[in-house]
């Protein structure tokens, strides 16, 4: 369980409390230096599991990686992708005026004022543009934690074609230079909202007040989900506040390296439920809230698929069916990630996942994949949308449009776990953007107040060749082919066993292709969009 920010907790039985700033500076400190199992009493903290909120921030993964981002300021154009999708708070922008950044300059010598200057850029979105309308213009900053920055490189791979982050070695300027440009960044205060674009969505984590996940997460380098959970974050943030917000936590990798005690990247109410329950706790969270006067406040359950399409599918119902305000963000990577990769009902036919190995009788998972937000469109009054990172226009737009729907939603995002998916660190946005476009994961919004026809309430805008069974793209010698699941299955180990030594499908991969495209074709339907027959331009 975590507190808010400066709670105080009592305990039932002790008269001792238990203080923020306590917790902060013995607990945290004893942890830090190596030697908390030796010098800690069992004291009501850690008797009641309670940890301090953003807790995580004090926690240090600067040893992990030998290479860290740095920052090419000419080449950048203020995307925001690098900071937007990076899983650990680890790199983050802000935009400042020419006479604060110089007010801060002063008090360096001439030189290091120079190299400082030089990593706050005149990009065209917060200087050009502002200047062309009479604003007051911007200058813009990237700057890594080196602290939080675990040498993923996914803002290296997001960022792309720009090239204005690079993998470097740590010893190029040294730890202690790193640490000094993130504490210039910080000196430089918040960024003044006049230069928030509400039309840009991504703008949004350039203000604090949106980094409601501080980072010092336990999560593996590169971790999809802890991407979209500072999504999530940031929007609770920025149009709620941190006052406003709550989470119910099932059990699974969330849990785990949300919660490894004492550090908890969490800077709102959060509590661990079990495995099964996480929406059944959440009722009555919800019921008490009501109770007091809190019914603007914003609740959300997350939960991995095997908590919400499995175990806790029947919970995930009964809230559904109660019509309380409550949204869930389920995180699907199509494995019980927490347990070493079992299958879940969400793992694609012909994974390798634990309990369904690929062998010489059974090659890989034979069953077919369930679809949560097919069923939750089935509930009444239930706002659902399937969702991707790679797209954070569709992803805000499904986490505002849950927030301010009357009753229960839920969201289902595409989480890359590169464990259990056999893929590199840095591909996380990579391989959900070729989800997308391979059909593995179309995105959908259903909307029951849009009109009384099916056809009405859903939404597949954001999904490529929507009318098409299979989308096509340029291949290494500009030829355009189509891109269907087996593409998306040969850029993952969970799948190589389903490919012959010349790159051949297996029968088993062929029919999780046309599972596929049976699913894809039923939104289509209920959609009420004509399909293309194949040949037809």
């Amino acid at each position: 369980m975590t507190t808010g920010k400066r709670a105080r907790r009592k305990t039932a039985h002790d008269e001792d409390f238990f203080s923020v700033e306590d917790f902060e500076q013995r607990i945290i400190g004893a942890y830090n230096a190596g030697h908390a199992p030796s010098s800690l009493p069992a004291d009501p903290a850690h008797g009641r599991s309670i940890i301090s909120a953003g807790s995580g921030v004090y926690r240090d993964f600067s040893y992990i990686a030998d290479e860290i981002p740095e920052f090419v300021a000419e080449a950048c154009v203020g995307c925001m992708d690098c900071v937007t999708m990076c899983p650990d708070t680890a790199i983050l922008g802000k935009v400042v005026s020419e006479e604060t950044l110089q007010g801060g300059l002063d008090g360096l010598s001439e030189q290091d004022a120079g190299e400082m200057e030089g990593l706050w850029p005149r990009v065209k979105k917060y200087w050009g543009n502002r200047q062309k309308k009479d604003l007051e213009p911007g200058r813009f900053g990237i700057f890594i934690d080196p602290s939080k920055c675990k040498g993923c490189a996914e803002c290296v791979d997001v960022c792309g074609d720009k090239n204005a982050l690079a993998m470097v070695s740590k010893e190029k300027i040294g730890m202690d230079e790193h640490r000094r440009l993130w504490d210039f960044f910080q000196s430089m205060g918040d960024t003044d909202p006049k230069f928030i674009n509400e039309k840009s969505v991504m703008d949004m984590m350039l203000v604090d007040k949106s980094l409601l996940y501080v980072g010092g997460a336990g999560s593996c380098a590169g971790c999809g989900e802890a991407t979209a959970l500072r999504m999530l974050s940031a929007v609770l943030g920025y149009d709620h506040g941190a006052d406003n917000v709550g989470v119910v936590n099932s059990t699974g990798c969330s849990t785990v390296y949300g919660s490894t005690f004492p550090y908890n990247p969490w800077s709102v109410p959060w509590t661990n439920s079990l495995f099964e329950n996480g929406p059944t706790d959440a009722m009555g969270v919800r019921a008490r809230w009501e109770q007091i006067g809190w019914e603007d406040k914003r609740l959300w359950v997350i939960g991995g698929d095997g908590a919400m399409y499995d175990i806790g599918f029947g919970a995930l119902s009964r809230m559904f069916a109660s019509g309380m305000d409550i949204k869930v963000l389920v995180l699907d990577t199509q494995v019980y990630s927490n347990t070493g990769g079992q299958t879940s009902t969400a793992t694609f036919t012909g994974q390798d996942a634990k309990f369904y190995a690929h062998g010489t009788a059974i090659s890989g998972k034979q069953e077919f994949r369930k679809e949560l937000g097919a069923i939750a469109a089935m509930h009444p009054n239930v706002y659902v949308a399937q969702t991707v990172t790679s797209l954070p226009n569709h992803f805000y737009r499904a986490i505002r449009e849950a927030n301010a729907h009357p009753g229960p939603a839920v969201v289902s995002v595409y989480t890359t776990c590169q464990p259990e998916h056999g893929v590199a660190d840095h591909v996380s946005f990579k391989q959900a953007a070729l989800a997308l476009r391979t059909r593995a994961w179309p995105i959908f919004v259903y909307d029951p107040k849009k009109g009384p026809r099916f056809q009405d309430r859903w939404d597949l805008k954001g999904n490529p060749s929507p009318r098409k069974d299979w989308h096509q793209m340029k291949d290494e010698t500009g030829e355009r082919k189509e891109v269907r699941f087996r593409d998306f299955a040969r850029s993952e180990g969970r799948f190589r066993k389903q490919f012959d030594k010349d790159g051949n499908p297996s029968e088993t991969l062929l029919m999780a292709e046309e599972d596929r495209l049976g699913f894809w074709n039923r939104l289509q339907d209920m959609a009420g969009i004509e399909r293309k027959i194949a040949g037809e331009e």
